[in-house]
């Protein structure tokens, strides 16, 4: 069995030993880098599975390497966890919008750390036994290649984005609340807030949407949730 790549990017040495130190200890294979430029030239010559990325990060800061990282195919579907001191609900929201696909803030207990990551790659590796190829609309999902095509045109989307149009395309004309999202997506993980679904429906509509204000694939019941039509 494989071991999973781990990149570390933080510009303070004592957080990259103690968050490398406990990954090595859980059976990861751990890298680091301290700074966003060391981090992409190392993202783009390694096959890393997750970043645990610092957002005050010399040079490149981490929002703007999660932006890059995001918009380049090779590196699209890489998780990503936000590490920083900053706390405010904005920079979480931001940090989610960018294409995290989780946020800690510092100090933190390298315990749930563990269990974050560990729930980020159980997300990402289990395979489900369906049809790899759905389709709505225009647009064509591919389970097994990972990929999201409309009109002919590769979209960019993030693991978690991906996550969920699937479910919501392989249960079309079925809404779903907030909390059944975080169950069904998220699974166990229990860090995370229902406001992080609005914002990964917001990024994933600006994917795959031609107009973001008026959905025409995913959409919003009011007070109940998020579905796609049934006929899509």
């Amino acid at each position: 069995m494989n071991r999973k790549k781990l990149l570390v990017v933080d510009d303070e040495p004592d957080i990259v030993e103690l968050v490398s130190y406990n990954l090595k200890k859980e059976g990861f294979d751990v890298s680091s880098a301290s700074d966003g430029e060391e981090a992409l030239s190392l993202v783009r010559k390694g096959n890393f599975d997750l970043l645990i990325l610092d957002l005050m990060l010399p040079g490149i800061q981490g929002m703007e390497l999660c932006r890059i990282l995001r918009n380049d195919p090779r590196t699209a579907r890489i998780a990503i966890i936000m590490l920083t001191a900053k706390g405010e609900e904005i920079d979480r929201i931001l940090g989610l919008e960018t294409g995290a696909d989780d946020y800690m803030t510092k100090p933190f207990s390298p315990r749930e750390l563990i269990a974050r990551v560990k729930a980020v790659m159980r997300r990402l590796s289990e395979k489900a036994d369906k049809p790899q190829l759905i389709r709505i609309g225009d647009i064509l999902i591919d389970q097994e290649a990972y990929s999201v095509v409309k009109n002919n045109v590769p979209l960019t989307l993030s693991s978690t984005e991906f996550k969920l149009l699937v479910y919501l395309a392989e249960r079309k004309g079925k809404i779903f609340s907030r909390d059944q999202l975080l169950d069904a997506v998220w699974k166990d993980e229990a860090y995370v807030e229902p406001r992080t679904v609005d914002v990964h429906i917001r990024r994933l509509r600006t994917q795959i949407e031609d107009d973001p204000s008026e959905p025409k694939y995913v959409k919003t019941r009011r007070g109940i949730g998020y579905y796609v039509e049934a006929g899509a």
